[in-house]
């Protein structure tokens, strides 16, 4: 007699899907970086340039290969980004405050550091100041994916501290594409949208389960972003609060909670899909004939500066100052070396980059050129100097003990109670 195997978690399914998925996407964007410097170059620009759809609104034109991947396509990214979000903070490392200490004081620190870095380089020139916040950003799956190539010998700690600051970074990403990042608002589709958007969390209240209802709602809202001049993208994660989610504390997630079946619907499609497409269709630049004067111009140089130096110090000054002053716990079987060099990976920050930088210079080609330059620069130098510093670090003395032990947690529960060794005091 067959017997029913355990749900799968959806942290499990998140750290192999952006493990992997991480790894396609370093394919993808080494693939159009070839592409983009080969005889191919004007077929590859031809392509993702092409006219594909209607004219959706008179803002964007006539839709492109481009148009449907960055503001269709990552609408549903940042529709699983949102579902993250709310399930960390209604059922996850994100319950208490208690866990939401560290992660969120490493974020702050993590996106001011970067702009204040990316202002002192690049703020003085004219017209750039407002690429401050391309920096700011971390890309979870490119990390992930670097964080693969170490196999066991990266602690899990560390990657549920990573996975868990790009959320929170994800969450200031959104505030700031949507506050500064917004073209003028058109207020009869913004109160479409606020509509909508009242009538998912009505069927929310009313226990309407039908992922179908939700998701055909949030077709309609998203384009009622689009029209509203608040970027489409955003319609991902307010429709993913609206998801109906049922908490499991303690036990493994419910096949019943509609949350849980989407994002472990969206999670392959997202990580083997989506992200790769965005990275191959907007990583490709033309290097050839690339000089010193253009690669460390105010514009690139702040950006790669921001990322490599910013993540680092903000991240990694934030962690120590925390567990120094005695508000937060050292991460669970990590060294202070391991925790250093993760927070240079932090610096990889490519595909929310990658969106911000043409967010942040609409309409000016060669300022998104140069900003897709200064993005890859520091995202590889982040990459291979937070990869080498992992590869060459001494492990924790109980490193085996304590992933057997973290390991055991995601079994049983379908989660870590705490990355960190100062445990949180029992519910009452």
């Amino acid at each position: 007699m067959s017997s029913k195997s355990a749900p799968r978690s959806a942290l499990r399914d998140f750290l192999e899907s952006e493990s992997a998925g991480g790894m396609l996407l370093i394919f993808a964007a080494i693939m159009a970086m070839i592409v983009a410097n080969s005889t191919f170059a004007e077929t590859y620009n031809h392509l993702i340039h092409a006219v594909t759809g209607p004219v959706l609104t008179d803002k964007l034109g006539p839709m492109t290969v481009h148009l449907w991947i960055n503001d269709g396509l990552m609408a549903i990214f940042f529709l699983l980004v949102g579902l993250e979000i709310k399930r960390e903070f209604v059922d996850g490392r994100l319950a208490t405050w208690g866990r939401r200490i560290l992660p969120m004081v490493a974020a702050a620190a993590g996106m001011a550091a970067p702009a204040a870095i990316y202002l002192a380089f690049a703020g003085a020139t004219p017209g750039l100041a407002q690429g401050w916040a391309i920096p700011a950003a971390t890309d979870i799956a490119f990390a992930m994916g670097v964080l693969a190539l170490l196999g066991k010998r990266a602690p899990t700690s560390l990657k549920l501290f990573l996975i868990t600051v790009a959320i929170v970074d994800d969450m200031g990403a959104v505030a700031i594409i949507a506050l500064f990042y917004t073209a003028n608002i058109h207020l009869v589709a913004l109160g479409a949208a606020a509509a909508i958007l009242g009538v998912m969390f009505a069927m929310n209240r009313l226990g309407v389960k039908s992922l179908a209802l939700y998701l055909v709602a949030f077709l309609i809202l998203w384009y009622a972003m689009l029209l509203s001049g608040v970027h489409a993208t955003i319609a991902g994660v307010l429709a993913a609060m609206a998801i109906p989610f049922e908490r499991t504390p303690g036990a493994p997630d419910s096949e019943a909670s509609p949350l849980h079946r989407l994002e472990h619907g969206l999670h392959p499609w997202v990580a083997f899909a989506i992200v790769p497409l965005f990275g191959f269709a907007n990583a490709g630049v033309d290097v050839r004939g690339l000089g010193p004067e253009q690669m460390f111009a105010p514009l690139p140089l702040g950006i790669a500066a921001g990322l490599f130096l910013g993540k680092q110090l903000g991240i990694f000054g934030s962690v120590w100052l925390a567990v120094k002053l005695g508000i937060a716990g050292r991460l669970r079987g990590a060294t202070w070396l391991q925790v250093y060099a993760v927070a240079i990976l932090c610096g990889i920050g490519f595909t929310m980059s990658l969106f911000i930088g043409g967010l942040a210079f609409p309409g000016d080609a060669a300022l998104v050129e140069e900003a897709k330059i200064g993005i890859l620069m520091g995202s590889l130098v982040a990459a291979l100097s937070g990869f080498a510093l992992l590869r060459l670090a001494p492990p924790h003395p109980d490193h085996d003990a304590i992933e057997s032990e973290t390991n055991a947690e995601i079994a049983a529960d379908g989660d870590v109670r705490d990355t960190s060794d100062r445990k949180e005091p029992a519910a009452t």
